[in-house]
Formats: C-alpha cells, structure tokens, sequence
C-alpha cells in the first residue's frame, strides 16, 4: 500500500553521493512511490563523482527534465513532496525567483504554490549575499533549505556514512521514520 508520493530531482551540484544514498535508503522504505528527475548535469556529474551509472539501475520510474506531463509537474497531482538532492545555487536561484524553465524548477513551483514540502538539500560553499537571499525566499515561501553538511557526531567511517547524516535528516523531514543515529538517545 502507498502511502506517500514522493519525487526526486537531482541537479548538477556537486554530490551525487548525497543523491545516491537518499535514493537507495528510499527505494527500501517500503509505502512509498517514488518519481525521479535529473538534469544531464547531474548524469554528468554522477558519472564523474561516483565512478558509475548506477542511478540507471534503480526501480524508481525517471522522468525526464522536459517532461511537464510528469504527474508532480501539476498541482492536482498527490505527489507530496519534492526533495531536490543536490540542488545548484542556479536551481535554486530559478526557484526562488518563480522561472520555471524545467521539470525540476516546474515541480518546486508545484510543491510553494500547493503548499506540499519542497526540500532543497544545497550544497555549495562559502555562500554570497545572493544564494543567501535565494534561500531566504525559498524559505519565506515555504521550502526548507537542508544543507548538505554533514554530521561528524555518529563517528561516520565512510564516504556513504557521512552521507547518509545529511540523507537522514531528509528523511526525516520528509515524516518518514528510520533507524538512525539520534545524538544522546
């Protein structure tokens, strides 16, 4: 039985690894429904980062990034929640300023307008004053900016480990209940 509707878009941000195991801990929850998007950068740097095309390999139904006939692209979808892992400070910019030139930037516009959870798990650094301020409005509009900096806490001993302290804090902002390490508990 599903329970909830979920898609993922992948950007060309630098971190695949994060985009890896977010999509391989989802793919083993079971309930949910899981649509995926990425841009040809991601595939690019998915490659480059990650040494393969694994992502080629997972049940999830891809969509492709011109594809507006994508069920999440639509309000009336229930579809309800988009996590986009890495975003780019592009996407982001395009986000925060309503131009939706693609599948992904459509999708979030859905989640602000619908007012559904949009997750952008940003992973540049140092940051200017206007990916600062691309954030603020994603935020003000309702989207939560989860930067991908890593826990060190848990004492992760791999690369997929440290990951995965990002990935499950966007597990669980998605209300979705894993094991995973809780700091003092």
């Amino acid at each position: 039985m599903i329970n909830k509707k979920i898609a993922i878009a992948v950007t060309g941000a630098s971190g695949a690894i994060y985009a890896q195991v977010l999509l391989n801990k989802l793919a083993k929850i079971d309930g949910l429904e899981l649509a995926l998007v990425m841009s040809d950068n991601a595939k690019d740097v998915w490659k480059y980062e990650l040494e393969n095309e694994d992502y080629k390999n997972l049940s999830i139904k891809e969509y492709s990034v011109k594809d507006y006939f994508a069920p999440f692209a639509s309000g009336s979808s229930t579809f309800e929640a988009l996590v986009i892992c890495p975003c780019s400070m592009g996407t982001l910019g395009r986000i925060a300023n309503g131009m939706s030139d693609s599948l992904i930037t459509r999708a979030a516009d859905v989640m602000l307008k619908e007012r559904r959870k949009l997750i952008c798990v940003v992973r540049d650094t140092p940051y200017n004053l206007i990916h600062i301020e691309n954030m603020q409005k994603v935020t003000l509009a309702g989207g939560i900016i989860c930067p991908a900096s890593p826990s060190f806490y848990s004492l992760p001993k791999t690369f997929e480990e440290l990951a995965a302290t990002v990935v499950d804090r966007v597990i669980g902002l998605l209300d979705i209940k894993i094991d995973t390490y809780r700091w003092k508990e």
